[in-house]
């Protein structure tokens, strides 16, 4: 790894071989929101080593008016020129947000992931990624007509939607972000682009940089990309099942050839961590009132608290061995949504996971059957509990949850419960075309 010093000099050689004009410098708040400012070629040199200043008020979760001057200090590792562009190259660098005395603001959701993941390093852990985010194209942005009826795996006549997932791989590539899978999804309309699993950090960033350019490449081709978790009414929400495992140096801890399931304790202790505190998480990894569409039985999302080698009804799905593929051994926990923030998400996981391994949770016996034909009775004597079925019943559990409160920070953790419970707040209120049909007639 190369060090900052040795990053910085490699950014100022490059932008100015590559006659770059602007960097944008790019962070995000509490809820996962891409922001970003530019600046100069002239100015790049004195915000790496300085930083930029700017206003943090204006930032959700971030600081309050009285507080407001924060820092935001580019990461050279982040360094990526953009793939838009017209006479001149366009850069942009991920930011690290600091207090003006230089010391890390709490309040940045990077920073909570490097927090998180140093607690890992010091467990001798490197915790590695691979996101699928699913999402979908429609016409515009005002409804939900889809560009097509295909399917799962579905290969449609070329059309708009297959041009553009195509050019989105092509331009990913481009900025670094290696692809493993593209395709359409089950939904009308719905399409996947899986990136190759890489480090924590490094995912999170890139999963910020693959929702832009997915919204970007449409937005060029005349149509609208989103990440919404449960867009139509009766077809499959999209989720973000993602895969993750623990390295040590070269090795993977995941990984028990004598086992008969071919996982480890470690593993084993680290799935019972997800399992046991999946629903206090729920509120992070599925943080809008329509990420709950999508949480219910019937559409492969994951509803209950269980696990297994090939059910996908399940909320932890253990891709079977295959001999020889040792490294590529791990867990797929498939409730959150692509619309969650990265940062936060991946740091509830990693945290539920190790506090597993360091209580040695016992592990359930995995259940292959298929859940949602379960009786209640049955799920009861077997011990599967449900995740929260609203915004509502997420955020109460979240709130109750030590683990999550240490994991995020008590700056982190307070912002987002205060604005997930006026979101609720906002959309209770509301009266919809469900109850004015429903009910008008009737009532």
């Amino acid at each position: 790894m190369k060090s900052r010093e040795e990053g910085v000099a490699y950014v100022l050689k490059t932008t100015k071989e590559q006659n770059v004009r602007f960097i944008r410098l790019w962070f995000t708040d509490i809820l996962g929101s891409l922001k970003s400012f530019a600046i100069t070629i002239e100015e790049l040199e004195g915000a790496l080593e300085d930083g930029m200043g700017f206003d943090g008020s204006s930032i959700e979760g971030y600081a309050r008016i009285d507080e407001s001057d924060m820092v935001a200090l580019p990461d050279p590792d982040t360094f990526q020129l953009m793939p838009w562009k017209d006479k001149h190259s366009v850069a942009r660098m991920f930011c690290d947000i600091l207090k003006p005395g230089g010391e890390p603001f709490e309040g940045d959701p990077r920073y909570v992931l490097k927090r998180n993941l140093k607690r890992a390093a010091e467990l001798g852990y490197t915790f590695y990624i691979g996101p699928e985010l699913e999402y979908f194209y429609f016409k515009d942005k005002l409804g939900t007509e889809t560009l097509d009826e295909g399917g799962y795996f579905d290969l449609t006549p070329l059309d708009v939607a297959t041009d553009m997932r195509r050019e989105t791989v092509l331009t990913l590539e481009s900025i670094g972000i290696g692809i493993e899978y593209s395709h359409h999804e089950a939904a009308w309309s719905q399409h996947e682009i899986d990136m190759r699993y890489t480090d924590a950090l490094t995912m999170a960033d890139s999963v910020m940089t693959y929702r832009l350019v997915v919204k970007e490449i449409a937005l060029k081709n005349g149509v609208y990309a989103t990440f919404m978790p449960k867009p139509i009414f009766g077809m499959n929400g999209s989720g973000m099942h993602t895969h993750q495992s623990l390295f040590k140096g070269d090795r993977n801890t995941f990984f028990d050839k004598g086992d008969k399931y071919h996982l480890s304790k470690v593993a084993k202790y680290y799935i019972a961590g997800l399992l046991r505190h999946a629903p206090e998480i729920t509120a992070i990894c599925n943080q809008w009132v329509n990420s709950y569409k999508r949480l219910v039985p019937g559409y492969e999302a994951p509803v209950y608290l269980s696990w297994a080698r090939r059910n996908r009804a399940d909320l932890i799905r253990v891709p079977e061995y295959k001999p020889g593929k040792e490294m590529s051994t791990r867990i797929e926990f498939r409730s959150p949504d692509p619309a969650c923030n990265p940062y936060l998400a991946f740091s509830v996981m990693l945290a539920a996971g190790l506090e597993g391994i360091d209580k040695e949770y016992e592990l359930p016996e995995p259940v292959e059957e298929n859940v949602y034909q379960m009786g209640e009775e049955e799920r009861g004597r077997r011990g599967i509990g449900m995740l929260p079925g609203s915004l509502w019943e997420a955020i109460q559990l979240t709130e109750g949850s030590e683990l999550v409160r240490r994991t995020l920070g008590d700056h982190v953790f307070n912002a987002f419960i205060e604005n997930k419970k006026i979101e609720w707040n906002n959309y209770r209120v509301q009266v919809t075309d469900y109850e004015l049909k429903r009910y008008l007639p009737i009532l």
